[in-house]
């Protein structure tokens, strides 16, 4: 190489620091280059041609593993080892793939390259089931997490409605993935919005129910927050008809009728699914419901494999709101995970919800003949 001639020392350092500005990896790239390639250049003419170099290196499709590297890394929480075998290559692949990340800038608290094998899923599904909204993020092999990821990604998209300049009715319903989401939304100012609550907030045991959202979102959205003044479910029929003719009850069900957008778990069943795990329905209740065909619930309303509301006795004594029409509202339904594919493809069958937040996994199945 040429050598560089330049008077001082503070000089030679200016140069240094402006070429790791241009090419954060130049000193690397520098000393194991041939030499001939940067004769007779300077550190910052070398470090802009090492840039050109890189970038036409970087296609869409290393872009796309970066991005899949960084997501594990950042969001999932993998190590390298692991994301090394679960991408199937080296420790050092993936830790250059998380540096790439990180270099063009993907990574900030949320993951803004979309992955193309993603964004092919989601289409796929939103036009075989007629959905307004689809969104798919990676899916992570090691995990038993439900809600890493789509917790992430559901946040962004309650963000975006939130910081919309128009009024708006914004419906949610309960449930562990919507907490998780909501927990990940920052503090945001939107006065002239409206936030509902589908469900009801008391416990069986007359406590507060612990994974109805309404009240997670009021400490970080400083909107108005409308909660449901009911149980989740009641002892029957008669006495549901009487809490909704209340003022305040009634109040609360017209305004979530016109919700703009609703966000609403999905749930499985099962003596392990939530309504059993907390206490809203007994065993026996829950393997009736199964045996009449029952494969998910959304707001405590439960569906069979079409996607359609169970006539029963359990139906009847649910007090939540009814889920907002899809015609006029956009109603997305959030959750992962194989416990919940019978579940979700119900729903979005049956089209109980016409927006989806998911993963791989689940839009794969989704897309099975």
């Amino acid at each position: 190489m040429a050598p560089i001639r330049i008077r001082t020392a503070s000089k030679w350092v200016a140069h240094f620091r402006d070429a790791l500005d241009i090419c954060p990896n130049f000193v690397l790239i520098w000393f194991n280059t041939d030499s001939r390639v940067f004769s007779g250049k300077t550190p910052v003419q070398a470090a802009r041609q090492i840039e050109l170099m890189v970038k036409r290196s970087e296609t869409p499709g290393r872009l796309d593993d970066a991005a899949r590297a960084g997501w594990l890394y950042y969001v999932a929480g993998r190590t390298q080892d692991e994301i090394a075998a679960a991408m199937g290559i080296s420790r050092q692949s993936a830790q250059r793939l998380v540096s790439l990340a990180v270099a063009e800038r993907l990574i900030k608290v949320r993951l803004d390259h979309p992955i193309a094998a993603c964004l092919e899923l989601a289409d796929a599904v939103r036009k075989k089931y007629d959905l307004k909204h689809v969104e798919v993020v990676p899916s992570d092999p090691v995990s038993g997490s439900t809600t890493v990821g789509i917790a992430e990604s559901a946040a962004a998209e309650i963000e975006r409605w939130l910081k919309k300049p128009d009024p708006i009715v914004l419906a949610v319903g309960t449930g562990r993935t919507l907490k998780a989401a909501v927990d990940q939304l920052p503090a945001i100012e939107c006065p002239k919005h409206r936030i509902v609550s589908l469900t009801g907030n008391i416990a069986p045991d007359g406590s507060a129910a612990y994974y109805n959202v309404i009240f997670s979102m009021a400490d970080a959205v400083k909107a108005r927050h409308f909660p449901m003044p009911l149980p989740v479910l009641v002892t029957s029929a008669e006495e549901r008809e009487t809490l909704h003719a209340q003022q305040l009850v009634r109040a609360t069900l017209e305004m979530s009728a016109q919700a703009d957008v609703t966000f609403v778990g999905i749930g499985e069943l099962g003596i392990d699914g939530p309504l059993c795990v907390d206490g809203f329905l007994e065993k026996d209740e829950m393997m009736e419901l199964m045996r009449n065909g029952a494969v998910g619930e959304i707001c405590g309303w439960i569906f069979d494999a079409d996607g359609k509301l169970l006539d029963n006795p359990i139906n009847e004594r649910v007090a939540s709101a009814s889920i907002p029409s899809r015609d006029s509202s956009t109603v997305i339904g959030i959750g992962k995970g194989k416990r919940k594919f019978r579940a979700i493809k119900a729903a979005v069958t049956g089209h109980q919800i016409n927006g989806l937040i998911t993963d791989e996994e689940v839009a794969e199945y989704l897309l099975k003949p």
